[in-house]
This record gives structure tokens, C-alpha cells and sequence, in this order.
């Protein structure tokens, strides 16, 4: 991809004083669209759904952290949950360490 972009460039200078400006700029202004609809506003789409899920997070739900730890939320914090894990250990994690929505993994549901 990287190679691509290097060669779109030099393509459009090495035309010389053919064209305009503006006429050599079109490759770059093409590049950057591109890298903005596939690579940066997924990303950020992700990031506020992922925020959103976070926020809506109540005492009772069942979570999975980024560490692979499933447990319960038995407490909610201003940034962090308290949750409960199998054999009543209770454990206090960041907000940002939750992964996904445990009820979804459960077999037993």
C-alpha cells in the first residue's frame, strides 16, 4: 500500500511543468480521502460505540475484560466497576478494561 502511494507521487512529479498546482495535488487530496473512509473514521466509529457500550453498563450485567476475566458488575464506580468472579472474589477494574458483553459468551443463557 505504502508502495503504491510512493509511486502515485513520483509518477505525478515526474511530469515536469505539465499542468498546474492544483493537477499535481489531486494523487495526495485522492490518498488522504482514502486513508480517512477506510482507515480513520471506522476507527473512530468503533471508538464511540465502544465508549457508548462502557457508559451503559449497570450493576447486574455480565462483562468480559481485555484480560479475558468473565465476572459480574456489582458495583459501578465513576471510572471503575467492581465485579464479582466465580468463588465470590470480588475484583475493582478500570472501565476501559471491559471488553465485550459476558451474557453474549455465556453458554449457560
Amino acid at each position: 500500500m505504502i508502495s503504491l502511494l510512493f509511486g502515485i507521487l513520483l509518477m505525478s512529479s515526474q511530469e515536469g511543468g505539465k499542468g498546474s498546482g492544483f493537477e499535481t495535488m489531486i494523487p495526495l487530496l485522492l490518498i488522504i480521502v482514502v486513508f480517512y473512509f477506510f482507515m480513520i473514521r471506522p476507527q473512530m466509529k468503533k471508538a464511540k460505540d465502544q465508549k457508548k457500550f462502557r457508559a451503559a453498563l449497570q450493576k447486574g450485567d455480565k462483562i468480559i475484560t481485555i484480560g479475558g476475566i468473565h465476572g459480574k458488575i456489582v458495583e459501578v464506580q465513576e471510572t471503575s466497576f467492581t465485579i464479582e468472579v466465580e468463588g465470590g472474589m470480588k475484583l475493582r477494574i478500570e472501565k476501559s478494561a471491559v471488553s465485550m458483553n459476558g451474557a453474549m459468551m455465556d453458554p449457560k443463557q
